[in-house]
């Protein structure tokens, strides 16, 4: 069954309010589970629920999540995909493609404690992930669009946004509307910058597009100096939130458009088409064939990517 959050008194009139927005949530993530699950994890997962629902700070919360992998397993939750668009509808931009059983289940147990007292969430979130192991952290990290109070998680969000471990890092910057909707300019940026200090891909961050600024182009042109400087390579996907801010930075655009790496090639191409002043245009008219799939959408930053 799916538990509810009405009736519960922790949080007042502010717990029913958030409740209302919650339980649809609840329903998803318990309905992709029982369809998953045999009887005897089902019915754990079940009686954790309720144990939180009765007293969501109690210690009850914490072990349940630190139980999960063992009672409901760590496969792929593998969504169908007429259950994708289930959670496009009941959270847009919602992607739990590549979620596990036990993350889902953590984050189900985490989201029963935020319709018991959504007042007291954000703190419990915080202590849970600071406490927490790896596994942990992931998994409440990914639950972050479906929380309720997504201004008042922002510190914890950013928490994960400054570790040191990749997969935590991913769990905040890739696949989620959390940070596009979240996060400051300033920190936003930042995450962006790390997303390629790292290692990582920018093709997974959701807004990318959306959310480029002057201030994050800068950022990055003056990070690609130091690494060429350097004489190191810089990511083609760099120029991607460049392209629409490039007027001041063509001389790095060109250098990019005419190395004889193929990639970089065709992500100098891609951002002079972005670029608003008419000599990028001339630069790129100067590659037909690059200019040619681009204008046909064969050439795009997530082909590329």
């Amino acid at each position: 069954m799916c538990l509810q959050p009405d009736g519960m008194q922790h949080g007042g009139a502010a717990t029913s309010e958030a409740g209302a927005g919650i339980a649809p949530r609840l329903e998803l993530l318990h309905g992709w589970l029982a369809r998953r699950l045999g009887d005897e994890p089902r019915i754990w997962l079940d009686a954790q629920a309720r144990k939180i629902m009765e007293e969501p700070d109690a210690r009850a919360l914490a072990t349940a999540i630190g139980l999960a992998p063992r009672r409901v397993g760590k496969a792929p939750l593998a969504l169908e995909s007429d259950e994708v668009a289930d959670a496009v509808h009941v959270r847009p931009g919602l992607d739990a493609r590549d979620w596990t059983l036990d993350q889902t289940a953590r984050i189900y147990l985490m989201l029963v404690s935020g319709a018991a007292d959504v007042n007291g969430f954000p703190g419990r979130l915080d202590r849970l992930f600071r406490s927490g192991e790896i596994g942990e952290q992931i998994a409440l990290l990914l639950g972050l669009p479906l929380y309720p109070a997504p201004a008042e998680i922002v510190p914890t969000a950013s928490e994960g946004v400054r570790s040191a471990m990749q997969p935590i890092f991913e769990a905040v910057a890739h696949h989620s509307p959390y940070p596009a909707e979240q996060f400051s300019e300033a920190m936003w940026n930042q995450m962006v910058v790390k997303t390629l200090f790292i290692g990582s891909t920018l093709a997974p961050i959701a807004g990318l597009d959306e959310r480029r600024n002057p201030d994050l182009a800068r950022m990055l042109v003056d990070y690609a100096h130091e690494r060429w400087a350097a004489g190191r390579t810089v990511s083609p996907e760099l120029w991607r939130c460049v392209g629409p801010f490039a007027e001041s930075y063509l001389d790095e655009l060109i250098k990019v458009f005419e190395s004889p790496v193929e990639a970089e090639q065709r992500a100098g191409a891609l951002a002079l088409s972005e670029c608003p002043t008419p000599e990028a245009l001339v630069i790129l008219e100067s590659a037909p064939q690059l200019w040619r799939e681009i204008r046909k959408g064969t050439l795009s930053w997530n082909t590329l990517a």
